[in-house]
């Protein structure tokens, strides 16, 4: 009898090499550039770089030029298409095996506090804020704030969070990070490169997590222009948050 030679399927294929598989843990956690990555894998930089690129050929892994520094990139791991293709996988052993594509529920066990950064707190710490409230319901004391904040939201902020998501930030100001010097977090998420450089230490060992997102309000020459980028911005921001979620627990990840 002869047998038909299956393909094996892509996130098996990739995910299986240990270095990409230490690669994929680090990066489901938080952005990072290459060097920090060569860091927390302990493998030389030509053999992370490989293993990224062949990642990012997957289409499971993109990359973004630094905001700060053009010269660098921060990697991103694309959970979305990690659960496409974990869900491919299962079926393709075993139809009983299809997976659920959408991320687990969120159940806290005890108060958390997450603080998000960005530059001006006028776009993505706003509306990432604003998401994390919206979706954990109260469950989180939430609160974002900026390296150097703007004199106010931009206005396409206030636009999208009211018309994709229902949600009224219309009496917000943006707040320095100043403010919270007393105050205690258990995740501190920039998503500014810039600010990610100079966010202050905060007490209690908070977890460290970056999200390089480019700033929708340098993008188009008036509020309309750029309507349709702080569109994108907040439902890249939606995502992450949505797997977040599962992980804001008392000794998650």
């Amino acid at each position: 009898m002869t047998s038909c030679r299956q393909v094996v399927p892509l996130f098996v294929d990739l995910a299986a090499h240990p270095v990409r598989w230490r690669l994929l843990n680090e990066l489901s956690g938080s952005d990072y550039r290459v060097r920090e990555l060569v860091t927390l894998v302990g493998e030389p930089q030509n053999l992370v770089s490989y293993h990224l690129r062949l990642l990012r050929n997957g289409g499971l892994v993109t990359a973004t030029r630094s905001s700060h520094d053009g010269r660098d990139s921060y990697y991103h791991l694309d959970l979305d298409r990690c659960t496409e293709t974990l869900a491919d996988a299962g079926a393709a052993l075993h139809p009983a095996l299809q997976l659920s594509t959408a991320p687990t529920t969120f159940d806290p066990a005890g108060s958390l506090a997450v603080l998000f950064v960005c530059t001006g707190n006028s776009a993505r710490s706003a509306i990432a804020e604003a998401l994390l409230r919206h979706h954990a319901d109260d469950r989180v004391e939430v609160v974002s704030a900026g390296s150097r904040p703007k004199p106010a939201m931009h206005p396409n902020t206030v636009r999208v969070l009211r018309e994709e998501f229902g949600i009224d930030i219309s009496d917000r100001s943006p707040r320095h990070l100043d403010t919270l010097d007393d105050h205690r977090f258990d995740a501190v998420i920039t998503l500014c490169d810039k600010a990610r450089e100079v966010c202050p230490e905060f007490g209690d060992d908070p977890r460290w997590i970056h999200w390089s997102i480019p700033d929708p309000a340098v993008s188009g020459d008036t509020h309309k222009d750029s309507y349709p980028i702080f569109r994108a911005t907040a439902t890249e921001i939606d995502t992450r948050i949505r797997y977040l979620l599962p992980v804001l627990t008392v000794g998650g990840r």
